[in-house]
């Protein structure tokens, strides 16, 4: 598989394919606006994303709309997430909101 890679955990796996996650935000990335990327959760491979937007966000401008659009119930939800992936963090720490469509894998039923 050559390209790059959008990795998630697993447990993401449903939220993506159902379209209830459509951003993932990260400490750092190299993706940018029109890439497509290979998404993989866990070690599996599900599938490939467009990537449609790249926006920068302090940890304390978060709102209740990027945690639903993450796929969380609620920011409270979200903010306890991103403790347990990247460590405490500041609150004015700049993560990146990465926006994407997502595309499920062909498989031989959709042949």
């Amino acid at each position: 598989m050559k390209g790059k890679v959008l990795k998630f955990r697993k447990k993401y796996k449903d939220k993506i394919i159902s379209g209830k996650k459509t951003t993932t935000i990260r400490l750092e990335t190299k993706l940018k606006p029109g890439d497509t990327v290979f998404v993989k959760a866990g070690n599996e491979t599900i599938g490939t994303a467009k990537i449609i937007g790249v926006t920068d966000r302090k940890l304390k401008d978060l709102t209740e709309e990027d945690a639903g659009l993450d796929g969380f119930r609620n920011l409270k939800e979200l903010r306890a997430e991103l403790k347990d992936i990247y460590g405490p963090l500041n609150e004015e720490t700049t993560l990146k909101l990465v926006r994407f469509r997502f595309k499920p894998k062909a498989t031989d039923k959709d042949m």
